[in-house]
Formats: C-alpha cells, structure tokens, sequence
C-alpha cells in the first residue's frame, strides 16, 4: 500500500485509497518537518504502507537526507520506501499534471516551482523571517502589525482595526509574543486582512496590493529560472488558502500578464497529496534537491 502525506504550516492531510485524514497539526515556526511529522503520526489511527510519499513544507527546495524520514515511516507504518518531497514540487506535479508553467502554492508560506523541459525552477520559500512574502503570515502579521499601531494611535483605519478586534484581544492573550502561538496568529490572520479590504479599508487594500505585487514577482522569476522568457505561454496556477480570495488572485494575475503577456492561467488539476502520490506511481529515482528516496 501506498499513501500520502501533505505536511503545511496551518495542518497536515494524510491520503491512502478511501481514507482521508486532516489533522491541525503543521509544521511550527523553526520546526524541522522530521519532529513535526513524528507529532502527526503519534496522534492518528494505525496504519500500514509499504511506500510512504512526504510532501513537506520547510526545505526551501533543498530536502535534507531522506534516511531518518524512512526511519520515522518504518517506525509508524512498517514502510520500506519513502519519497521526501519540496512541497512546491509536490504542488507543481499535482497541479499541472507535468505541463509547462508555474505552481505558486500560497499557504502560511509561499513556494513557488516551474517547469519546462525537464529544467525546474524553485522560488521563495525562505520562511516567515527572511521570505514567504505575500503568504499568510505575511498578510495577518502586517494587518496585526497595523492594526495594533492604530490602537496605541499610531495611524487611523477604524475598520482595519474592527476587522482585527478578536486578533488584538488573542495578541494580548499571549504569554510569549513572538514564539510558535504568535506565528500561528498570524497565519490565521490572512483572512481578516481579505475581509478588512473587502471592507474597504485602505491600509488593508494597500497591504493586500503589495502582496499581490510580491507574489506576481516570485511567478515571474519562477518562470525565467527554468529558461523560459517573456514571449512564451505558460500555464500557471494559483492554489492554497490565500487564492480563495478572488482580488487577490486578481492582482497577482494582473502583474503576470504585464510581463508574460501569453501566460495561461488555470485551474490547478490536483493538489498536493495528487502530487505526492504521482510521484511515488511515477518517478522512481531523485530528482535532487527537490526529491529524495530512500529505502531499505
């Protein structure tokens, strides 16, 4: 049996045939995926799996060593065989099914991966200190930056600051304000700044803006690290928690097209665990750095 696991920032998925399991446990802030994953585990059903796929946020396009991800997997499953994955390739297999373009996934982070003839580019996915700008954590730690500023009457926006009430009161709340529980605030966030922009709250319209233009950006590098250029026609999705906002998606698209006037945009065709289980079907070797097995 084979089965799959999608380790993100806000939860976890595990899929194997009919069962289906979310768990709200994700990866911490300067957590390595390996203790996350073993949390995970340790708080599901039973089960067995002779080849274990990992889709796994926080490699940053270089997966480490893939031995003590087989070790954790046997440990739990009695796997012989396990695939660690980048989570932004994961996303890429599964959304475009192996055609040319670019993935961006925007979760609590932002991975960014394209393809095109065999050449795969890898772009953000620095984390929530130095990168992942226009991802979750980006968009509710700017609107809980603000609106905790307008609050000590550093700036004016009464309905950025209505929008992000339940948020002010959480902050307050916390006995440590910048460890695990504040990340995880913030990424929560996100869709609170949606609503006070929607709202039309204009520092949240502007951060919401930047974060689109950010985004656009990560697309774009994305493409022309794997070679293409300006001229050509790429397919792109735009997938995760964050595009379920329509103006932002909007925005991000917009930018796009104003230096990849042919780009494609498309519904993305799977997910990540739909990644994770093609290539545990289909690709049986590495594709370093962004895919590594390891098996007994």
């Amino acid at each position: 049996m084979t089965f799959a696991v999608d380790l993100g920032q806000s939860g976890s998925r595990i899929r194997t045939g009919d069962i289906s399991i979310n768990s709200t446990r994700g990866k911490l802030a300067g957590e390595h995926p390996l203790p996350a994953l073993r949390a995970i585990f340790e708080s599901i059903e039973k089960l067995n799996a002779d080849t274990v796929a990992l889709s796994c946020t926080g490699f940053g396009g270089h997966v480490t060593d893939p031995k003590p991800f087989l070790d954790l997997c046997k440990e739990f499953f009695g796997a012989n065989k396990v695939a660690v994955i980048d989570d932004g390739f994961a996303g890429f297999i599964g959304a475009l099914g192996g055609s040319k373009g670019v993935v961006l996934s925007i979760g609590g982070g932002v991975v960014s991966v394209g393809g095109k003839d065999g050449k795969f580019a890898h772009r953000d996915g620095l984390g929530s200190t130095f990168g992942d700008e226009g991802g979750g954590f980006w968009l509710g730690k700017a609107g809980i930056t603000k609106a905790l500023g307008i609050r000590q009457g550093r700036g004016e926006d009464q309905i950025l600051l209505d929008a992000f009430k339940d948020q002010v009161i959480a902050y307050d709340e916390l006995d440590v304000k910048n460890a695990a529980d504040a990340a995880t605030l913030a990424i929560t966030s996100a869709k609170n700044l949606f609503s006070a922009a929607d709202a039309g709250s204009p520092i949240a319209i502007s951060i919401r803006n930047e974060g689109a233009r950010l985004l656009a950006q990560t697309v774009i590098a994305t493409w022309l690290g794997t070679g293409g250029s300006p001229d050509d026609a790429p397919e792109i999705a735009i997938q995760g928690g964050p595009s379920k906002n329509s103006d932002y998606v909007q925005g991000i698209q917009a930018e796009v097209l104003e230096a990849i006037p042919q780009a494609k945009f498309i519904k993305a065709r799977g997910d990540n665990l739909d990644g994770a289980m093609w290539i545990a079907k289909n690709i049986s070797t590495d594709a370093a750095p962004l895919l590594r097995w390891a098996s007994n």
